[in-house]
């Protein structure tokens, strides 16, 4: 008997159970041989690179099992246990039970000394890093040799994190609960030290709402299973730690289901959290604060100082928290808190503001010395009519007058004028960035980099953001180069990176002109490994896939194929274009293009044909193709007419100005292509369409949505495939692929404003998608052509997007166009009057991403695209303001300043005439001032 083949042929049938018996009955002799070939072997398989390491992991169970029985060394042990692609078995808890089985021969020294090696293994993980389906790797083990040694549980935030990734998956798997589990009264006071276990504890929440973890801990300290003093306390410690909200979230929610009675509630630690604590921490607060007084256990100097620091608090709740608590507090202990209220007195909210000054005068007679000195050093905030009210109840503050920054304060934030009339605040500057073609482009022959002018140092400067640089060339001569294409092929995303898609394309087609037998040798062994068809499901399933699949990574694994095994990618052609998946009626134009393309390219390889070059492939990072590298690609072809899509997607990417120089060459070319390349270049490229837009309402029961459409026509006299470009069918609603608009602004770079049209005439909404195209957003603002409505629009839904990465896309978007002297400011106030007038967007969202627009140098730019949009937003005779409209006018009158406009808002001045003390009100006056004087 061979006891390695043995073993070697259990691990590779999956066979665990007959693995671990086996290798159980060996003797000394026997583990020997196996540890002698096993790390050679493993060696040896994870040469054949990713599919190979693949399999190893599948086979994971059998490795682990044979190396733990079979090593000899505890370090030796835990070093293969823990090796990359053995550390996550499918079970965990059963690999655990195996592995246990035939470690027990081993002495207890031995087996503490690998549940030591092993705890030290483990890594903390959160719930953001984490799968959340197979727990820590690693924990199972090591706690079941914890309990069998009966170790003291290993120190470190590890263990106890992975205890309770296990508690969540046996409870997900309905394999127990927490009442029953061996290390509970060991794990339970660490559970609040410990960092990481919030993740697992909120994915329990998720998946067992009601019936969770912290849930069941407080059933079992109602019944005397686990100490309430030790949950309480450990709550409370928790909370003094302080750390970001999604960590103390479930403590919070465990101090909930707690309940403590009042005897038992930390008073003063809680005062203390009030000033840090998280949003959600500082209203657990609040409340059981709340329940404190009303048991009579908050003194005076602790009510003091609890209603002060919920004052200081930026969240405008818990201003207004305070200024309720101090209100219905009897007037003589409130007047011990009155130095709470001055700094309320710099809210911009009048309301409030007014009311906090109205409070002071109520408890003046009751404040103490430093209640009375802290209200009047904040007096000066105060517009003149209340600061006269409160200098009357509290006196003028003695010594020198009002300092000069609280006089400028003051003026900007009142329209007050302190004496001498204030300069307006300074403005950052905005100035354009060099072009984002200066990175390297795709071409060995262009990679000079041009140089930026330095801003001046003192100043803030608003930069275009920059495309990423394009790797170097694949087909590069040399014997390497095939190989760097079957390695580019496989590491491929299926997120579909353009610029990778193409430098793999180019690489196929231009090595298979020069050596088509040395690039199909390198392709062979392994050209549909990154496909997602499971190893066993045979060729039907691989052929179905590609017949029906119409992504790019598909597409370009079909042009492997075809240089591989020609008669099969002709059969796979075949049944193709008899399903009709590829020009579904639904694909946008500009996506059955690029389709077009590589399906030549793969009918070229089946008909045993080969290109020199392909036209199309980009010199820049914005997809633009040089002119003189594309009359150069030309002349490379000689007398051959290219492929037809790849010379319609290179006309398409040739920039908008060229060298009058390159004409001449071009008019020499031989080819019909060359004559309608020459053409091109003379008439300055194809001419832009008009578009036009409709407001779209849908109904659908009770409720009514709008939508603006966008409608394309095409100029006259246009060859048939570039008008069909501009195209946009009522079957035109929601992307083929998910990732298809990341190609977008590559196909027609120069042509900003008909990529934004397709963008904004997808379904969802912009502001409502959680796709790409805020990312092609981005990246279009880098290309050319005009930009209009449609781009202003995309950006408009993009500065009220719900997501904070998308949200941040467009105002990407929008900073590269403003840097570039480029934003369209009134069709973007155009945009943001559509949108908001029918609720597409939040107000407060669009108001923040302009404040951002606006510190970045922009207040040209946005105040413009104010002074388009207000008209339309401020209220009419009878109506209410909308949600937020008072911070958008703070905005403008912010806005205004820097600007240094003048001018007139349509009802403006009729709406600053209005009587009231709201912030709509309020800011509607200091813009009408700023404005207008």
């Amino acid at each position: 008997m061979n006891p390695w083949q043995e073993v070697l042929d259990r691990i590779e049938a999956g066979e665990g159970e007959a693995l671990a018996r086996f290798l159980d009955g060996l003797n000394d002799l026997g583990r020997r041989a196996v540890a002698v070939q096993l790390p050679g072997h493993l060696a040896e398989e994870l040469r054949g690179g990713a599919e190979a390491r693949w399999e190893i992991e599948g086979l994971a169970p059998g490795y682990r099992l044979a190396g733990a029985a079979c090593f000899t060394g505890a370090p030796q042990v835990a070093t293969w246990l823990n090796r990359r692609e053995l550390r996550r078995p499918v079970d965990a808890e059963r690999d655990a039970r195996r592995i246990m089985s035939v470690l027990r021969r081993r002495s207890v020294e031995w087996r503490r000394e690998l549940a030591l090696r092993l705890a030290d293994r483990l890594r903390p993980q959160t719930g953001r890093s984490r799968r959340g389906d197979d727990g820590m790797p690693g924990w199972d083990l090591t706690a079941a040799l914890v309990a069998e040694t009966g170790i003291e549980p290993p120190d470190g935030d590890a263990f106890v994190v992975g205890w309770v990734w296990r508690l969540v998956l046996r409870r997900r798997w309905k394999r127990g609960g927490v009442d029953g589990d061996p290390l509970l009264d060991s794990m339970v006071p660490r559970l609040f030290q410990a960092q990481g276990v919030a993740g697992p504890l909120a994915l329990d929440e998720r998946w067992n709402s009601g019936l969770s973890i912290l849930a069941e801990l407080a059933v079992l300290a109602d019944e005397g299973r686990v100490s309430r003093a030790t949950l309480v306390g450990g709550c409370a410690g928790r909370f003094l730690a302080d750390g970001p909200a999604e960590e103390i979230a479930p403590f919070v929610r465990l101090w909930r289901l707690l309940a403590p009675e009042p005897d038992e509630l930390p008073v003063v630690d809680f005062v203390r959290l009030l000033p840090r604590a998280s949003p959600p921490l500082a209203q657990l607060a609040l409340e059981e604060l709340g329940r404190a007084e009303s048991a009579g256990l908050l003194d005076d100097e602790l009510f003091a100082e609890a209603v002060g620091a919920l004052a200081y608090r930026q969240e405008k709740k818990f201003v207004l928290a305070a200024v309720r608590w101090l209100a219905r507090t009897p007037a003589p202990r409130g007047g011990g808190a009155v130095r709470a209220l001055a700094p309320v007195f710099e809210v911009n909210t009048p309301a409030l503001r007014e009311r906090a000054v109205r409070l002071a005068l109520t408890l003046a007679p009751h404040a103490d010395d430093t209640g009375r000195e802290s209200i009047r050093a904040a007096t000066g905030l105060l517009p003149p009519d209340l600061r006269e009210q409160v200098t009357a109840a509290y006196g003028a503050e003695p010594g020198p007058p009002l300092a000069a920054d609280l006089r400028e304060q003051a003026a900007a934030a009142f329209g007050a004028s302190p004496g001498a009339e204030p300069e307006p605040p300074p403005a950052a500057i905005l100035r354009a960035s060099g072009s984002p073609a200066l990175a390297p482009p795709i071409t060995a022959e262009l990679h000079a980099s041009g140089s930026r002018a330095a801003a001046p140092p003192d100043a803030a400067v608003l930069r275009a953001s920059e495309l990423p640089a394009l790797e170097p060339p694949l087909a590069v001569l040399g014997v390497g180069a095939p190989g760097e294409v079957v390695v580019a092929l496989r590491e491929l995303s299926w997120l579909e990176e353009p610029h990778a898609c193409e430098r793999v394309l180019a690489g196929l087609v231009e090595l298979a002109h020069r050596n088509r037998d040395a690039l199909a040798a390198a392709l062979r062994p392994g050209w549909g490994r990154h496909l997602p068809v499971a190893d066993g499901s045979g060729p039907h399933v691989v052929d179905h896939f590609l017949t029906h699949d119409r992504g790019v990574h598909t597409l370009l694994a079909r042009c492997a194929l075809a240089l591989v095994d020609p008669e099969r990618s002709r059969e796979v052609s075949a049944a193709s274009a008899e399903s009709g998946a590829y020009h579904a009626d639904h694909d946008w134009p500009l996506q059955i293009l690029l389709r077009r393309r590589l399906e030549e390219v793969i009918a070229l390889f089946e008909r045993g044909q080969s290109v020199p070059v392909l036209l199309a492939t980009p010199t820049e990072p914005t997809g633009h193709v040089a002119a003189a590298t594309l009359v150069e690609r030309m002349e490379e072809l000689g007398n051959g007419e290219p492929l037809p899509a790849d010379f319609e997607q290179a006309l398409l990417r040739l920039p908008r100005h060229t060298d009058p120089e390159l004409l001449t060459r071009a008019e020499k070319l031989p080819t019909q292509a060359g004559r309608t390349l020459a053409a091109w270049l003379r008439e300055g490229g194809c001419p832009d369409p008009a578009v036009t837009w409709e407001l779209h309402e849908d109904r659908s029961g009770y409720t009514r949505t709008h939508q603006l459409r966008p409608t394309i026509k095409p100029p006259a006299g246009l060859p048939g495939w570039l008008a069909e470009l501009w195209l946009l069918k009522p079957s035109h609603v929601y992307l083929s692929y998910p990732r298809d608009a990341t190609w977008w602004p590559m196909i027609m770079p120069s042509h900003r404003e008909i990529v934004a049209t397709a963008l904004v005439r997808c379904t969802p909404l912009l502001s409502e998608a959680n796709d790409v195209r805020m990312d092609a957003l981005a990246a279009l603002a880098h290309g050319e052509g005009p930009v209009g409505q449609a781009t202003a629009l995309a950006i408009a839904a993009g500065l009220g997007h719900r997501r904070d990465a998308r949200r941040a896309a467009a105002l990407d978007a929008a900073r590269t166009l403003a840097a570039r002297g480029q934003l369209p400011a009134g069709d973007l106030g155009w945009a943001l009057a559509k949108l908001l007038r029918h609720r597409l967007v939040p107000l407060r969202r669009i108001t923040g991403a302009l404040g951002e627009l606006t510190e970045a140098g922009a207040h040209a730019e946005v105040w413009r695209a104010l002074a388009v949009a207000l008209p339309a937003l401020l209220p009419g005779p009878g109506e209410r303001p909308r949600a937020g409209l008072g911070e958008l006018l703070g905005l403008a009158a912010r806005v205004a300043a820097l600007a240094g406009t003048r001018g007139e808002i349509t009802g403006l001045a009729e709406m600053a005439a209005r009587k009231g003390s709201s912030l709509v009100l309020y800011e509607a006056r200091r813009l009408h001032e700023t404005i207008s004087a």
